[in-house]
């Protein structure tokens, strides 16, 4: 016997006990044991726990029989098959017993065990097995109808079963459903409620045959039921709606054309009781069926809007009396209660707040308001018309439940109107008239008015209420409520002035008046100051550490907002400056704080000693000290770090040499430490010292840090590693003697650095910048020949000529570095240059350093003067036939870099060229399109007519290549004078062959970049007619300007959003397969099939996922979604697209792919099933391998909404998966991998 079985045979004996305190100790630890993973019972000791276990259920005291029962969660998943269908036989025989507190303990033990049963959809067939063993007990008891108690214990169980375990159990959904539809007639409500819970569970995991059954018995019922003596019936039957529609709203779409004009008419009876289950049903249907809700959308907004003020016990005419006799000074924090004048006089002794249900069916109707506006963005303009004020005006209602449904529902209406962010709505544009923006911004004062005394209710519920639509308020319309402040400043200060409350409702105003000093103009706040700092100041004092940390980020914000760095002050700082200093020292002295607390309290320091330091007198120096204290400390240094770092770059030139002595070798130590966070702060910091001190820091200190740098000059961590350089810049010139002692080590860190072919811009930017100061100070820290030297001696001491060994990024990097030291020593610039054209022309140099002088003269070229450029078109031409393809593409490139600084000289020549050597024309071209991107606009005006002529001279090229640099030259070109040359561009779409055609449009596609530029609003009204090219007949066309679409989409979606409606259909068209464009290519025996079309349904559904990203509000998802269908049924390339739309479909609109989950499972089945035919190639296996991989993203997303899994067509497709080992194992792994989450970045495709 083992010991832990050992160990439960002696407590099975102490449950035998006679003494209750024996036995319940005894169950305790077996409690305990079963909890543990490690334990493992035999056979033997499973049978006598079980036993056991079962008798104790019965026990006289209640205790051991609360603790039995909670056993039998754990010791499901411990013992074997047969016990747990032992368990189940016994508990579902108590189910029936005459005693009820048995009846009870095994209704509870029931549910525990299905709680802890493993879904179906892993493989276990426990699950399957004590289902069905269950169920049958349970149909039994619900269907006898003696003993109540019983009935809704076992209707209880049947919901929670069903909810969690559906599926299973399909053999038995037709008996469950004949069982459970006659519980709707039962006398006792009780019973009902239970019944229609559990119809509601039913409905989502049973077949679509039982499912019309079941609503067509609700239908056929319901229109016989419009007489007072059914209410009861009736509310059920509408509750059984609703309860259907919320678990399985997706499968009714096609009965509401039925259901909803019912609904409709039973809100015309006096019941309001059913008007909210009515109202209730509406919600659900509009949140699960937008799309076939459409036509309803009228009728259900009229029927929200009637009983948005269904308040027949309430006069609020008397409100409105009462708020215009109201004076500045009284009590308005009265109000938002039900105060007794509100009533007539001769109904008060009638009227009972315990009878009044009106305020279930306001509720209902702003939930129902809130899912219309939040399933129906594309009515938005006409719901916010007639929605907007009807919200507003029940601000004021009386209900807090009920208010806070109100608020919540505009708050929705606010999301939607959010403008979609994106640099392309933060483009200057003027809001049109009309639009959702501009009536909004003209309600605000209405909005603020509604609010005003809701601002000071009594019920902290309600002003959090208004705190977060206030902030939503501000986020949609920054600016918008600056002159509303008086109104908002006297609320915040009410909430938290407010002691009564919990402190979430002063959190909840901190946390306002925070976000609205971000969008708020500061001049908003100097009237307010006064007032506003003193309350503020009490929360940085509060003892509850959560309100002080954000009272101190709010006087941050303040001391950020109020007196910004390098403006002049507006506000006299000096009333309030000994305020908050002294508040925030006494939190930075205090030892025994919250960590937030503390952390908060430094940042504040360092904000408050940069923006205003030479306010701080003779507090100044006390205030460093303590930050270099804080600096010591294990705890606090990073945020020490970041507040010494606002102070050094603050403009105030504050005197900091006190303490320089002492922050540096602490600093310096820091840079030897793991936490990369505290590197990255401890550099910044350097930096702004070096900047805002440098002449004035300790030598010896500076060799200190000096000292650690070389080690993180490393291409292990790049950011780390730019912050390094950009810091030895600074301090280079203002420290040239240290940095001469460590310049050696340095340098060959960098220069090691600078071979990386995976170096960024921004680290290459920072070593220019450090390159020339080293030879910028006087005397330089290193000389200009021997920086030179050491920076090109990898390519010159490169043996062999076999061709670059380097990167050829490495080469471009070197390039900037030699053009950045030229620039630096101007006086050494055209020595360097003829050096160059010397190492370019000589047949003893290597191909590396032939490829590094011409990278390096197209850089150079615009300091070395006109001298060296005379001899330098006779090398580059002559490079331009050099057997290696390296060098010719440095010297093409040099020719266009060099030429766009010489245009007169360099222009007509290279167009000479290009028309005398159409063997070159592909090199020259890259040249002129090189020339075209460096020269300034105005000196390429004079020969824009030319270079126009010679590239559309050249648009039929029959290379592809040589097309795509015409295309972008000509988008080149086009910025120019794109007022005259765009015009023109676009006739050239009627004169031209197909391959102009295409050239044209991919031209179109290079004057989008993703930063605004000029020629936008010019561009925008060019758009519609260069998509008319998605009509072209040629194939090649329509495949360039789904390319300018994406291109579009995904850089400036502002550009097409307008003229989606247009578009849309001609995309669509274009993913679907044409028969006409697939042919059969004889290859030897063999034939092969080629669909000429599979390029440009590529690019369509490219588009389609691009439009996803940036455009959702425009489209119909359902029809959207359609072609995807199509596309899931299509070739590999096109399946492993739709199935990345499908999972990101998925997350950003549950809702209509839920309503079609039955049909897009089957493609997935298919892919999952397939099998690659034996004697394939080993990629045939991997694409099926990558296919596979792909389908099952997609499900793992679709099984993410929730109520996916338990369609029956789902729950089988998952049990399929589990019960394939192959299967179950990649399902798994794609579970685990953090980039298959339906959340996960979205792929790129442009």
């Amino acid at each position: 016997m083992s010991t832990a079985a050992f160990h439960v045979a002696g407590l099975l004996e102490k449950m035998t006990s006679s003494d209750k305190d024996f036995r319940f100790m005894a169950t305790s630890d077996l409690m305990a044991e079963l909890q543990k993973d490690s334990i493992q019972l035999d056979e033997d000791s499973e049978r006598k726990v079980v036993k056991m276990l079962l008798r104790l259920l019965d026990d006289k005291n209640g205790e051991v029989q609360n603790l039995a029962v909670r056993c039998l969660g754990p010791l499901v998943g411990k013992v074997k098959e047969c016990q747990v269908e032992t368990i189940v036989d016994a508990l579902c025989a108590n189910m029936r017993s005459d005693k009820e507190q048995l009846r009870d303990i095994a209704g509870i033990g029931l549910k525990t065990v299905l709680s802890e049963l493993p879904p179906a959809a892993t493989g276990s067939g426990l699950a399957t097995s004590v289902c069905r063993k269950v169920t049958g007990q349970l149909t039994s008891a619900i269907a006898q109808q003696e003993d109540v108690a019983v009935q809704l214990e076992a209707l209880d169980i049947l919901s929670d079963m069903l909810s969690r375990l559906g599926a299973p159990l399909s053999s038995f959904h037709a008996s469950l459903l004949h069982c459970l539809l006659p519980q709707l007639s039962s006398p006792r409500l009780a019973v009902r409620k239970r019944a229609v819970v559990a119809l509601g569970h039913l409905a989502a995991t049973c077949n679509a045959d039982l499912f019309a059954e079941l609503v067509d018995h609700l239908l056929e019922r319901l229109p016989g039921q419009r007489t007072p003596a059914g209410s009861a019936a009736l509310r059920t039957l509408v509750q059984c709606v609703g309860s259907v529609g919320r678990q399985a709203g997706h499968r009714l779409g096609p009965h509401l054309d039925r259901l909803v004009p019912l609904l409709e008419e039973f809100c015309g009876l006096e019941d309001d009781e059913l008007r909210e289950s009515c109202l209730q049903a509406c919600e659900a249907f509009l949140r699960k069926c937008p799309k076939e809700m459409g036509p309803h959308v009228p009728s259900v907004t009229k029927l929200c809007l009637q009983y948005l003020k269904h308040d027949p016990n309430y006069n609020y005419n008397s409100d409105e009396d009462e708020e215009q006799m109201e004076t500045e000074d009284s009590e308005s924090s009265e109000q938002g209660h039900r105060p007794p004048v509100s009533f007539p006089p001769e109904t008060e002794d009638e009227y009972s707040d315990d009878d009044d249900m009106s305020w279930k069916v306001r509720r209902a109707a702003a939930k129902c308001l809130a899912a219309l506006l939040g399933s129906r963005p594309d009515l938005l303009p006409e719901l916010h018309h007639s929605l907007a004020p009807a919200l507003v005006h029940r601000f004021r209602e009386r209900e807090d439940n009920v208010k806070a449904d109100v608020f919540a529902a505009y708050i929705v209406l606010l999301r939607q109107i959010r403008p979609p962010q994106g640099w392309s709505e933060a483009v200057k544009e003027p809001t049109p008239a009309g639009s959702s923006l501009q009536v909004l911004r003209g309600q605000v004062p209405l909005v603020i008015k509604a609010l005003q005394r809701q601002l000071k209710d009594r019920s902290a519920r309600v002003r959090q209420g208004c705190f977060n639509l206030l902030a939503e308020l501000a986020g949609v319309l920054p600016g918008s409520l600056a002159e509303h402040m008086p109104v908002l400043v006297s609320g915040i200060i009410f909430s938290l002035a407010d002691r009564s409350s919990s402190s979430t409702i002063r959190m909840d105003a901190l946390t306002f008046l925070q976000g609205l000093l971000g969008t708020e103009p500061a001049e908003a706040f100097h009237p307010h100051l006064p007032i506003l700092l003193p309350p503020v100041m009490a929360c940085v004092a509060d003892p509850f550490y959560k309100i002080a940390a954000e009272a101190l980020l709010v006087l941050q914000e303040l001391v950020r907002v109020l007196w910004p760095l390098g403006k002049p002050r507006v506000l006299d700082p000096a009333p309030y400056v000994a305020e908050m200093s002294e508040a925030t020292l006494v939190r930075l002295r205090a030892t025994d704080l919250d960590q937030e607390v503390k952390e908060r309290a430094i940042s504040c320091v360092g904000h408050l000693v940069g923006h205003l330091g030479d306010q701080l007198g003779d507090t100044l120096q006390p205030t460093l000290l303590l930050l270099i204290d804080r600096l010591r400390n294990e705890i606090t240094r990073l945020p020490a770090v970041k507040a010494l770092t606002l102070v050094a770059a603050s403009p105030l030139q504050l005197d900091l040499r006190p303490i320089l002595a002492e922050v540096l070798p602490v600093l310096a130590s820091f840079l030897r430490k793991n936490q990369r966070a505290l590197r990255l702060a401890t550099l910044a910091a350097l930096d702004a010292l070096a900047q805002g001190q440098g002449r004035g820091l300790p030598p010896s200190a500076v060799r200190t840090v000096l000292a650690e740098l070389p080690a993180l000059v490393s291409e292990s961590d790049m950011h780390v590693a730019q912050l390094a350089v950009d810091f030895l810049a600074t301090v280079t010139p203002v420290q040239p003697a240290c940095l001469a002692e460590v310049s050696g080590t340095v340098l060959a860190e960098l220069l090691r650095l600078l071979r990386s072919p995976l170096l960024p811009a921004s680290v290459l930017v920072a070593a220019e910048g450090f390159l020339q100061e080293l030879v910028g100070t006087r005397p330089p820290c290193v000389a200009y020949t021997e920086l030179l030297s050491l920076l090109t001696a990898p390519v010159y001491e490169q043996a062999g000529d076999g061709g670059p060994a380097l990167h050829k990024q490495v080469f471009h990097s070197l390039a900037r570095c030699v053009a950045a030291l030229s620039a630096a020593c101007p006086q050494e610039a055209a020595g360097t240059a003829n050096r160059l054209v010397r190492d370019a022309r000589s047949p003893h140099s290597s191909t590396g350093v032939k490829v590094l002088a011409f990278l390096s003269l197209a850089e150079v070229g615009q300091v070395a003067g006109p001298g060296p450029q005379r001899e330098l078109k006779a090398v580059l031409l002559e490079a331009l036939g050099s057997p290696s393809e390296d060098v010719r593409a440095a010297a093409s490139y040099a020719l266009g870099r060099v030429g766009a600084r010489n245009l007169p000289d360099f222009l007509p020549f290279l167009l000479a060229q290009i028309e005398a050597e159409p063997r070159r024309q592909y090199l020259l071209l890259q040249a002129l399109r090189e020339a075209l991107g460096a020269a300034p606009p105005d000196g390429l005006k004079p020969y824009a007519e030319d270079v126009w002529t010679l590239l559309f001279q050249r648009c039929e090229s029959t290379e592809e290549g040589t097309r795509g640099v015409v295309a972008e030259c000509i988008g080149k070109l086009v910025l120019v004078n794109p007022s005259f040359l765009l015009p023109r561009l676009q006739k050239q779409l009627t004169a031209g062959q197909p391959h102009t055609r295409s050239t044209v449009i991919t031209a179109v596609k290079f004057l989008i970049s993703d930063q605004p530029h000029p020629i936008d609003p010019l561009l925008k009204t060019f758009v519609g007619d260069f998509m008319e090219s998605l009509r072209d007949p040629d194939l090649s066309v329509r495949r360039a300007t789904l390319a300018f679409f994406n291109s579009a989409v995904h850089n400036k979606p502002s550009l097409v959003r307008d003229l989606l409606d247009a578009i849309l259909p001609l995309l669509y068209q274009e993913t679907k397969v044409r028969r006409d464009l697939i042919r059969e290519v004889e290859m030897g025996p063999f034939k092969h099939t080629v669909d000429d079309g599979l390029d440009v349904r590529k690019a369509a559904f490219e588009c389609m996922y691009s439009l996803l990203e940036s455009c959702l509000g425009q489209l119909d998802v359902s029809e959207f979604l359609s072609h995807v269908e199509d596309g899931l049924k299509d070739h590999y390339d096109i399946r492993m697209l739709t199935f990345i739309l499908l999972a990101r479909l998925a997350t950003l609109c549950p809702a209509p792919v839920l309503q079609r989950v039955d049909r897009l499972i089957e493609p997935l089945r298919a892919t999952c099933a397939a099998k690659v035919k034996a004697g394939s190639v080993k990629q045939e296996f991997e694409k099926q391998d990558e296919l596979k991989r792909s389908a099952m993203r997609a499900v793992a997303a679709l099984l993410t909404i929730p109520e996916a899994g338990r369609t029956p067509i789902m729950a089988d497709f998952a049990a399929q998966i589990h019960s394939s080992p192959e299967l179950a194992a990649l399902f798994e792994s794609i579970q685990k991998d953090p980039a298959s989450a339906p959340g996960a970045e979205p792929m790129e495709l442009s």
